[in-house]
């Protein structure tokens, strides 16, 4: 297999590398990493030392992919199958890239720091962090409200910006952050039902039950 692709189902990142594969129709060889098992940790670290994942490595042509965003234009560049991940047009392709960050650093990341506070101990959780990043979520929601149509993130065309969507929004809405933002709400239904990312999330639904609760 050319391309494999280091991950893991539960990990909201990956969800990104896995839509953007499943859109494009390219066959790659799932890498299951547990961090938490020391050969599996082991070999990752061999393969990318930073230890973050997603990794999509593409032996066919010796490089290696770091990072869900610079994965999903990689695909696009030499894996595009059937889906235009990214408009061939610069100005519609940065507005794109702009989505793409907007989603990952102003919910998605945001989302991650209260999940992950979750899990600290009791003495060393962050309720300050926490808040901050509440109200950060909601600003970027109220954004994501006032613009959201009724199709996808640049209207007709499903890209990369709705790719990054897809995992910002549903683990937002598992800390139930949507309730004010009814097209939002909507939006992110719609996304469900795209065949890449369902196929995603009935992947990941025997990991769910690890998803920390408060």
């Amino acid at each position: 297999m050319t391309l494999k692709l280091y991950y893991h189902p539960l990990s909201s990142f990956c969800w990104k590398a896995l839509i953007a594969l499943y859109e494009t129709g390219t066959p790659f060889e799932p890498v299951f990493v547990d961090l938490g098992d020391a050969k599996s940790r082991a070999d990752f670290l061999a393969v990318w030392p930073i230890g973050k994942f997603p990794v999509l490595q593409d032996e066919a042509r010796d490089h290696l992919v770091p990072e869900s965003s610079i994965i999903i234009e990689y695909l696009a560049q030499h894996y595009p199958g059937s889906s235009k991940l990214l408009p061939h047009d610069q100005d519609a392709a940065r507005q794109v890239r702009m989505r793409d960050r907007f989603f990952d650093l102003h919910i998605h990341t945001p989302t991650q720091k209260i999940v992950g506070d979750r899990i600290r101990p009791a003495d060393r959780k962050d309720p300050q962090g926490v808040d901050d990043a509440r109200a950060l979520i909601r600003t970027a929601l109220s954004i994501v409200e006032e613009g959201v149509g009724s199709g996808w993130a640049m209207g007709d065309n499903y890209t990369m910006a709705d790719i990054s969507a897809s995992p910002a929004l549903f683990y937002a809405d598992k800390l139930k952050a949507l309730e004010d933002f009814p097209k939002t709400q909507g939006y992110l239904e719609r996304l469900k039902t795209r065949p890449s990312f369902a196929r995603t999330l009935k992947e990941a639904e025997p990991y769910f039950q690890f998803f920390p609760k408060e």
